[in-house]
């Protein structure tokens, strides 16, 4: 346990502080370590380090029931991982709504602004196994279980707001063709591969999503910096059942900020816990992350008014038709006690409801609702983990279901049924009371049909509405996903069937995808008429939609973001020094980036301390990058090989840079010199400023020059980063 875990840990809160309420009864579960060794029974073991043997050199005992309990423990310790959602990093928060929204929901979580509502979070990569790379390019399961006075609710939503398919029914077949191929088991949490894009190129109604997985939306920067939604449409019900449609969103404090291609590539050989650590250290250094829940609501008599059908998974609700209202914020200020026993055993369902919030008929989350139960089962090894402490409600449960394997409840009396008398004496019945979870009285269609509503025909309208919304580099960038994905593909026919769908959306995507696969041109047509396409196209409001790109997003702010500052015997440590006062106090971490561990001399013969060396902290660990003046520190950056590819590699990917004085030269080879005319987008080339006498303002206008450029988050018109050798 962290010092700051234990400390809060060591507070114990009162019952009645509702966001601690679960951290209170996960204290009564919580055990620290002690200085005496025992068996799970309590008996007290003299010895940890030798089995019983007959005689010092002799056989081992199958007497020796302490190595036995050990051993088999041991060989039990592993559950089958999660088939889709294996690698993920959880935290513990509040959720509080800005005011009642009771106009619209009875849902006691989102009634009173004063109350703070537990929640634990889970992030995770959907495709690969729990020892694959945080950073490869998948979509981000964001799951959230509100524990509320009414029992637990969960969204268990993505970091996109559409999915691949339309039908549970092809869920299974989804799955089995992104994971590793199964005759040779690979690849690992990557969709790069023959099966997946064999199943896509033959369902058109992936292309929308296709179009998701493939922008930067797959790289995300962070947990912190990245959306969820809900994918599904669901239901708000009031107190007098009214009801309304209803598309969850949360919004990220910080922005939407992605990784570069090459950038998330290397890091999942560098550090594959990138996500994951980001999040444990950000928490624990206080950061805490943030962000609002937005609802768009539809109202009932509303449902066929925006030309799409609410029930297809394959569709979001524009914002600019329907705009996002932020009612509340998600703040997550814990970290887990036990990987395991919160992180990996939590169980999510969107099952899971309360009072207040209810399903559509969208056929996939339909399939959900079946077949979260079915795992969880599996998985955690029986019906009963809803009593493991991480999935226990904070508020009272009762029925009449009974045993099982790992049942911890232990239920008093002789009845175990209903309707009863025997319990208390009085006739005891549940048979149509007024009170808890009522399922909205939807009236439904007639026949009885397996078949799909036309309703969902439309495959490419929202696909081409998204790519139109994406800044011209995220455009480029999804050329450039499709270009890398499909070039890893043995069969050209897929290859060829994927842009032919491709030039439904955008013909000129479609040319750019096609051009260096070595395969025809983009053929519309022969994507027509293959089976599974739909003719029809929907009629949309807009063109496109500002809300959809990740470009400027955010609040302008650079809290939490990390700076390299590049150092060598010789920097000038009098400028240095006011720059990064500057840097922290607008909420950046810097950390001091050098050839050795210990210190390096200033100019001044100052000592300045390492924090790490450019081979163990390389720039993709990085949002940004400060060279500072000094002539032999300079001098002695430029003739180390590692320090000039940390530098010309920031620079690739785009990040912001300040040179101060004589620490240009470390982008000399990019063509970057002193004062110059017109300094690359993002680099801020700034002389020594003049500190000898205390002043600094010429360094605080540096700082301020170099925050503007780190808030930008990432400079992706930047020209010739193709020729830099890094």
């Amino acid at each position: 346990m962290t010092p700051r875990n234990r400390a809060a840990a060591g507070r114990r809160p009162k019952a009645s502080d509702g966001p601690n309420s679960k951290q209170l009864q996960l204290a009564g579960f919580t055990q620290e370590t002690t200085s005496q060794l025992t068996t799970n029974q309590g008996l007290h073991i003299p010895d940890n380090h030798n089995s019983l043997k007959a005689g010092v050199r002799g056989p081992t005992l199958l007497e020796d029931f302490i190595l036995r309990e050990k051993i088999t423990h041991f060989d039990h310790e592993r559950i089958p991982e999660r088939a889709v959602h294996a690698r993920g990093a959880a935290a513990h928060g509040y959720f509080q709504v800005y005011k009642s929204m009771s106009q619209f929901t009875c849902a006691d979580f989102l009634q009173d602004p004063s109350q703070k509502t537990p929640v634990f979070v889970r992030f995770s990569t959907v495709a690969g196994s729990r020892g694959s790379a945080d950073t490869v390019r998948d979509v981000r399961g964001f799951a959230v279980k509100f524990y509320t006075q009414h029992g637990n609710y969960d969204l268990v939503g993505n970091n996109m707001p559409v999915f691949f398919i339309q039908d549970a029914m092809k869920f299974p077949d989804l799955i089995h063709a992104v994971k590793p191929e199964p005759h040779h088991e690979m690849p690992q949490a990557a969709s790069a591969h023959d099966t997946f894009w064999d199943f896509a190129s033959l369902m058109p109604e992936s292309t929308h999503m296709l179009m998701w997985a493939m922008s930067d939306r797959a790289i995300p920067r962070s947990y912190r910096m990245m959306e969820g939604f809900g994918v599904h449409t669901f239901r708000f019900v009031n107190a007098r059942g009214e009801s309304h449609f209803v598309k969850f969103h949360w919004k990220p404090k910080l922005g939407i900020h992605g990784l570069a291609w090459d950038e998330a590539q290397k890091l999942a050989g560098k550090d594959p816990d990138f996500h994951r650590r980001d999040l444990w250290e950000a928490i624990e250094n206080g950061d805490f992350p943030e962000w609002e829940l937005g609802v768009q609501m539809i109202p009932q008599d509303k449902e066929h008014s925006l030309g799409f059908d609410l029930l297809d998974p394959t569709k979001l609700i524009p914002e600019e038709l329907v705009p996002v209202q932020r009612i509340g914020k998600l703040v997550l200020d814990r970290n887990p006690d036990n990987f395991f026993a919160e992180t990996e055993q939590v169980a999510f369902h969107p099952g899971h409801v309360v009072p207040g919030i209810d399903f559509s008929n969208d056929p996939l989350l339909q399939g959900r609702l079946f077949s979260y139960t079915d795992t969880q089962i599996s998985r955690l090894g029986g019906a009963n983990f809803h009593e493991l402490p991480i999935n226990k409600g904070v508020c009272p449960f009762h029925n009449f279901q009974r045993d099982g394997m790992h049942r911890q409840t232990i239920a008093r009396g002789q009845v175990a049924y209903e309707p009863n008398t025997l319990a208390n004496g009085t006739e005891f019945r549940v048979d149509g009371e007024s009170g808890g979870f009522q399922s909205f009285p939807e009236e439904i269609e007639p026949p009885k049909i397996r078949r799909r509503s036309a309703s969902f025909d439309d495959h490419f309208t929202q696909a081409r509405l998204f790519f139109n919304s994406q800044s011209m580099a995220e455009k480029e960038h999804i050329v450039a996903a499709f270009r890398f994905e499909l070039s890893k593909l043995e069969v050209p026919a897929i290859r060829q069937r994927m842009v032919d769908n491709l030039a439904h959306v955008d013909e000129k995507l479609a040319r750019r995808v096609a051009e260096p696969l070595g395969i025809g041109a983009p053929d519309a047509k022969a994507a027509a008429g293959r089976p599974g396409f739909r003719g029809h196209r929907m009629a949309l409001a807009i063109e496109e939609s500002p809300a959809l790109r990740m470009a400027d997003t955010g609040d302008g702010s650079v809290k939490t973001r990390k700076i390299a500052i590049l150092v060598a015997d010789g920097v000038d440590s009098a400028s240095l020094k006011p720059i990064r006062e500057a840097l922290e106090a607008a909420g950046a971490q810097c950390k001091v980036i050098g050839p050795r561990l210990g210190t390096v001399a200033s100019a001044s013969k100052r000592q300045i301390e390492v924090d790490a060396t450019f081979a163990a902290m390389p720039s993709i660990l990085f949002d940004a990058v400060l060279i500072p003046a000094g002539k032999d520190g300079a001098a002695a950056l430029r003739q180390n090989g590692e320090a000039l590819h940390f530098a010309l590699e920031a620079f690739k990917h785009c990040k912001a840079i300040c040179t101060v004085g004589e620490g240009v030269e470390l982008l000399s080879m990019v063509g970057v010199g002193r004062a110059p005319a017109v300094a690359p987008a993002g680099v801020v080339v700034a002389e020594t400023p003049v500190t000898n006498l205390g002043d600094t303002t010429a360094a605080t206008e540096i700082a301020t020059a170099f925050i503007a450029a780190i808030a930008r988050h990432r400079h992706w018109d930047r020209a010739n980063i193709d020729a830099v050798p890094a």
